[in-house]
C-alpha cells in the first residue's frame, strides 16, 4: 500500500504519545517521515521560518493543547499571524474532553477538527479522511 502522508508533524510533550502515534502510522504504512516537536515554541520557530520561506510543509499537524513552554492555543495564536499560515492543516489531538476546548478548536480558522486521545485505527482513518488524502 502506498503511503498516505509524505510528512506528518506531531506537536506534543507526551513522549509515549509521540512514540505510539508515530509507530501506528508506520505500522499501517501511512507515513514514514515525521516532524516531532515537544512544545508549541519549538514548532512555532520551525513553521514561522518554513512558511515565510515557502519550504515544504507536512500534510497534517497533530497538535496537543496542554503542553509546557508554549501550549497549543498559544501556538495557534502565534502562527496565525505568520504569512501563509492558512497552508497548514492542523488537527487538535488532546485528552481534554472539555466542551470549551472543543468549541474553541472548531471556531479557530486553522483547525480542521478535534480528536480525543488516544489515537486508534478508527481515529487514524478519520485523520486521513479529514486531511483529504486517499480514502482507505
Amino acid at each position: 500500500m502506498e503511503q498516505e502522508f509524505n510528512l506528518l508533524c506531531i506537536i506534543d510533550d507526551d513522549k509515549l504519545f509521540r512514540f505510539g502515534t508515530k509507530k501506528l502510522f508506520q505500522l499501517k504504512k501511512y507515513c514514514n517521515d515525521f516532524l516531532i516537536f515537544k512544545n508549541g515554541q519549538e514548532a512555532y520557530e520551525h513553521f514561522s521560518v518554513a512558511l515565510e520561506e515557502n519550504l515544504d510543509l507536512p500534510e497534517v499537524i497533530l497538535l496537543d493543547i496542554n503542553m509546557p513552554v508554549m501550549n497549543g492555543w498559544q501556538f495557534l495564536d502565534s502562527i496565525i499571524k505568520v504569512k501563509n499560515a492558512k497552508k497548514l492543516q492542523i488537527l487538535i489531538v488532546s485528552s481534554s474532553v472539555d466542551h470549551t476546548d472543543i468549541k474553541k478548536a472548531h471556531n479557530h480558522p486553522l483547525v480542521k477538527d478535534y480528536i480525543t486521545k488516544p489515537i486508534d485505527l478508527k481515529k487514524l482513518k478519520k485523520i486521513c479522511q479529514l486531511t483529504k488524502v486517499k480514502n482507505l
